[in-house]
């Protein structure tokens, strides 16, 4: 769709990425009489936000986030109404499958910590597994099931929020990268972007796998490393479940197109780059506790992150404007091992023909829990990164935080998990 040609001297708050999280914190500011400018370096949904799975969910959450999963399903599901638009989402629940009595424990663990938040989610038997999934195959040895869990899609979600953003008054600047923060006195008054600076009190960073890299020439240390998910959809298929589930091996939902969306569940892949070493001391512990699911891979991304400019100044170009899309190349092996698995749990799958596939740079926090959050070291920064995944999902919600903070409204849950300052 076409965005706001016109480049406005100056505004109230700058949102910086035209993700899931920038478009929705655009929109709760502009629904709040904030003027407000989204700058995009490339397009709309371009990265990770048109590129996961479409989940929505709050089952299997790190507790610190259900209270946002909540609320963003709420929001999911009165979203088609709110942005005058089809977003696709449907309440289709979720069911994570087990294999052994061992992984069951480990989910009944979690179902007996999360029973505070009230969620739907309940532990299946083998019988009521295959109930839920028609064509599973495997005995399996039982699963969790959250019904009221969903699924929407991505690129199509994303659009609509910025639309609906651009109707209540925000403008949406695609193309125009943001080079940096301009600071008076210590705190924010602009960003200087491509085309020229933007005055403001506040900027929000809501840039995905490219926060880090923009807050550390604003010398903010947010801590996150990249990881590549790879992702393949089908042709349209019949017989085959409503319900998204994913195994130990693979991932699904049902697309509005009727194929399906397919990926490996703890499949993605973590490149040894220069930031690796630079981290290693924040990310050692958590790589020790998910080894079993790590998946190191020394490749070109090195050289490309090492040639890669971390410091610029204003007037210079930016990776921001050299690499308008992240485009990775997703994992052959990766999606080979997922497909079989999942026609070993789903025979019906057999059939599938493969439509497209595609890679995304999800950015992680050491803790795998977002940073949503006010930077103490300089006034009228903002941060909302490091969603680790979970962005799409929790991205409505997220958009509302950021905007109560902004604001100083009463937030819509509380923010303190998400601080920053939490990892200094």
């Amino acid at each position: 769709m076409p965005h706001e040609t016109i480049f406005p001297a100056n505004t109230e708050t700058v949102v910086i990425g035209g993700g899931i999280v920038g478009v929705s914190t655009a929109l709760a500011l502009a629904q709040k009489s904030i003027p407000v400018v989204l700058c995009e370096k490339g397009r709309i949904a371009g990265e990770q936000s048109s590129r996961n799975w479409g989940w929505t969910r709050v089952m299997g959450r790190d507790l610190a986030e259900i209270p946002l999963g909540i609320e963003s399903l709420r929001l999911w599901a009165g979203m088609d109404r709110m942005v005058a638009g089809n977003t696709g989402w449907r309440r289709c629940g979720i069911v994570y499958l087990c294999e052994t009595e061992r992984e069951l424990a480990a989910q009944d663990h979690w179902l007996t910590l999360a029973r505070e938040f009230q969620i739907d989610s309940r532990r299946l038997t083998p019988s009521e597994t295959a109930h839920v999934l028609p064509g599973l195959a495997n005995r399996f040895a039982g699963a969790i099931h959250t019904p009221g869990d969903g699924r929407a899609e991505p690129a199509q979600a994303t659009q609509a929020i910025a639309t609906a953003a651009e109707r209540a008054g925000a403008t949406v600047l695609t193309e125009c990268a943001v080079r940096g923060v301009d600071q008076t006195g210590g705190r924010v008054t602009g960003v200087i972007t491509e085309r020229g600076r933007i005055a403001c009190n506040q900027v929000v960073l809501a840039g995905g796998a490219w926060s880090r890299l923009l807050a550390g020439n604003t010398g903010i240390d947010l801590p996150s490393l990249l990881l590549l998910g790879s992702v393949m959809r089908t042709e349209p298929l019949s017989g085959l479940p409503e319900t998204s589930a994913a195994g130990d091996r693979f991932a699904f939902r049902k697309r509005a197109d009727g194929g399906y969306t397919i990926a490996r569940r703890n499949g993605s892949i973590s490149d040894i780059t220069p930031d690796s070493f630079r981290q290693l001391r924040r990310f050692l512990p958590a790589s020790i506790r998910g080894w079993r699911e790590l998946r190191l891979r020394l490749g070109p991304r090195f050289l490309e992150e090492w040639r890669m400019k971390r410091r610029w100044t204003m007037d210079e170009v930016t990776p921001f404007e050299q690499i308008r899309v992240l485009d990775p190349t997703p994992s052959e092996a990766v999606l080979s091992e997922a497909r079989a698995a999942l026609i070993q749990a789903f025979p019906g799958f057999s059939a599938m023909r493969e439509a497209e596939r595609w890679g995304g740079m999800i950015d992680a926090t050491p803790d795998t829990v977002p940073v949503i959050s006010a930077v103490a070291k300089l006034p009228g920064l903002y941060i909302a990164a490091g969603f680790s995944g979970h962005g799409f999902g929790i991205g409505p919600g997220a958009g509302r935080l950021m905007a109560d903070i902004v604001a100083g409204d009463t937030p819509i849950v509380d923010p303190s998990p998400y601080r920053i300052d939490r990892f200094h």
